[in-house]
């Protein structure tokens, strides 16, 4: 199994907002907004950790009429083009965005009937503390929905991943992708995290060939 060798947690360079927001997410996204509405008890707000350009949120919107979410990121020009994007959706009477650190979320316990996050906790060095801000942050009976990446067993499977979902990408975009691939967690790892916070293991899958995903109700 590979190491994993953790990369920067802020990706907060313009560069790195523009390449991150060109690139073509849109079938993951649809898949994620999809799968959290059919495991979401249907009650608002939704907080979104770590949203990067809100394109989960406004997804999330676009597939159903009801959510209201309070999408947060820590680096300043991620959010700077995740404003654009909601304000050029027209979304933004149902998003809400706003700087705030994963690992010391500045919400009271129970704060939100759900709590979602896409690809936010292979940025984090201790992921153990973001995942216990999350299930605090959620109501009792509330939907909790994490997806990330999954640490491949080996560089050859690193090395197929960036070439089959980021081979027409460029140099720094492929770069990008590989170093959260070695960043990622594995799903055992998640599985003992959660289990520490009195989930149950089974609660956390792999999802696809590069993900897990966490689909839990807040105990």
């Amino acid at each position: 199994m590979l190491a994993r060798v953790l990369e920067p947690e802020v990706m907060d360079t313009p560069e790195e907002a523009r390449d991150y927001d060109a690139m073509d997410h849109a079938a993951v996204n649809r898949a994620f907004a999809a799968d959290f509405l059919a495991a979401w008890n249907g009650q608002n707000f939704i907080l979104d950790v770590g949203t990067g350009t809100a394109q989960i949120p406004i997804e999330l919107c676009r597939q159903d009429p009801l959510p209201e979410v309070v999408a947060v990121d820590l680096a300043d020009h991620m959010l700077a083009v995740a404003r654009a994007n909601v304000d050029r959706t027209g979304l933004a009477h149902r998003i809400q965005l706003a700087k705030v650190d994963a690992k010391e979320l500045p919400y009271h316990a129970g704060a939100f009937a759900a709590v979602m996050s896409n690809s936010i906790v292979h940025h984090i060095p201790d992921p153990a503390g973001c995942f216990a801000q999350m299930h605090t942050a959620c109501a009792a009976g509330g939907t909790i929905f994490v997806r990330d990446l999954l640490r491949p067993a080996d560089q050859a499977e690193l090395d197929r991943l960036v070439g089959l979902y980021a081979g027409d990408a460029n140099d720094h975009q492929r770069a990008m992708f590989a170093a959260s691939l070695h960043a990622a967690l594995t799903l055992a790892e998640v599985r003992e995290i959660i289990g520490r916070l009195g989930y149950r293991p089974e609660t956390v899958t792999q999802t696809s060939d590069r993900h897990w995903t966490w689909s839990a109700v807040r105990e």
